[in-house]
């Protein structure tokens, strides 16, 4: 009886722990001052919702994914890869939900939150791909340069007008999500590598100005706000970066949220994008066989090596519907491989668990995207 009572008690400390923390991050800079008739969302339906609704988001239809604006009205653009990064978001929740319940529910992995992640990951890069990002940190790198992550963060807590002076308002984890690159760009600059100032623009070469991933100096207060909940030094762990010789820093992690977006990315861009590769003819059949199938094969990755070779014959096929089922079952091979790791150096459920997909599985992807 004493042991039901000790153990009943520790329970609610724990139900209470986790309902402490979890209140801190659905905070939002302008507090809500008044509720809405009959308004019953959650805080991440609301998220959503002002993601959804958003001239930023808008404007990603005519943004350049694979293929330029105007070659035709069958690619993807920003903004249907964003869509189907959300959908794919979605999928690998329920995932992690069916596998790891209990571990999911600890950390309340919401379907909700992971969309409005997937929808909003994109809002600040701009138009011409990643040759606009390197002709923007040119122009601005005299100014804080631009990154395209940067920027996201940067919309999303200032600049959309739904609110005054806080953007979106959307609550500290939404936030916490969006943040890829946790660390100023001026702080991963490797000044040894930025070009003289005195170059004119003809002898300007891209490769020379591509931007460290990472946040503006001036929005250094919303990231403080951002991270407030956390302990010190768990903030300054969040925030390590890897500097190599002849490069910028990189930063080291993310939050749990952030790594289920991420794979949703990652997977729409290997997987989708492809198929917009295929049907634009950019790509023949031959070299999907050399390129891509041959080292499938060798990964031995379970399932996918052996299936890869009639995967292929399937996206090459004239009949449209072989090659939807077959890029649906690549986008199953991924989401089903995805697994939840936990990293000792944090304590924060937020920070201490990452959605990762096995080695083999992640190199298979990588393979696919290098492909695209």
């Amino acid at each position: 009886m004493q042991s039901d009572r000790q153990s009943s008690r520790q329970s609610s400390r724990q139900s209470s722990q986790q309902s402490n923390w979890q209140s801190n991050w659905s905070e939002r800079r302008l507090p809500r001052t008044q509720a809405r008739d009959g308004d019953h969302r959650s805080p991440f339906q609301r998220d959503k919702a002002r993601v959804l609704h958003s001239a930023a988001f808008r404007r990603l239809q005519a943004k350049t994914q694979v293929l330029g604006v105007g070659l035709s009205d069958f690619y993807r653009t920003r903004l249907t890869h964003s869509l189907e990064a959300a959908q794919i978001g979605t999928g690998i929740t329920a995932q992690l939900q069916g596998k790891f319940p209990r571990l999911t529910e600890y950390v309340s992995l919401d379907p909700y939150l992971i969309e409005t992640l997937c929808l909003a990951h994109d809002i600040g890069h701009p138009p011409f791909g990643h040759g606009g990002e390197i002709a923007l940190h040119y122009m601005m790198h005299q100014h804080g340069g631009f990154e395209g992550n940067g920027q996201t963060f940067r919309i999303v807590t200032r600049l959309e007008p739904y609110t005054a002076e806080h953007g979106m308002n959307l609550s500290r984890r939404s936030v916490l999500g969006l943040v890829k690159y946790p660390n100023f760009i001026d702080t991963l600059t490797n000044q040894d590598i930025v070009p003289a100032d005195d170059l004119r623009m003809r002898q300007v070469k891209a490769e020379n100005w591509h931007p460290p991933k990472g946040l503006f100096r001036c929005d250094e207060n919303l990231f403080d706000w951002l991270l407030a909940p956390l302990k010190p030094e768990e903030r300054d762990a969040f925030m390590a970066f890897n500097q190599s010789a002849g490069k910028h820093g990189k930063t080291s992690h993310k939050s749990f949220d952030c790594s289920v977006m991420e794979l949703a990315d990652d997977i729409a861009y290997g997987i989708h994008d492809l198929e917009d590769a295929i049907v634009m003819g950019m790509v023949k059949r031959a070299e999907f066989s050399e390129e891509l199938e041959k080292p499938l094969i060798e990964l031995k990755v379970p399932w996918l090596s052996d299936a890869i070779s009639k995967l292929g014959d399937r996206l090459f096929s004239i009949e449209q519907f072989e090659r939807k089922n077959a890029i649906g079952a690549l986008v199953n091979c991924f989401i089903t491989a995805i697994r939840i790791e936990e990293n000792p150096q944090f304590t924060h459920p937020l920070l201490c668990y990452q959605a990762v997909l096995p080695h083999h599985h992640s190199e298979a992807l990588a393979l696919f995207k290098q492909f695209v």
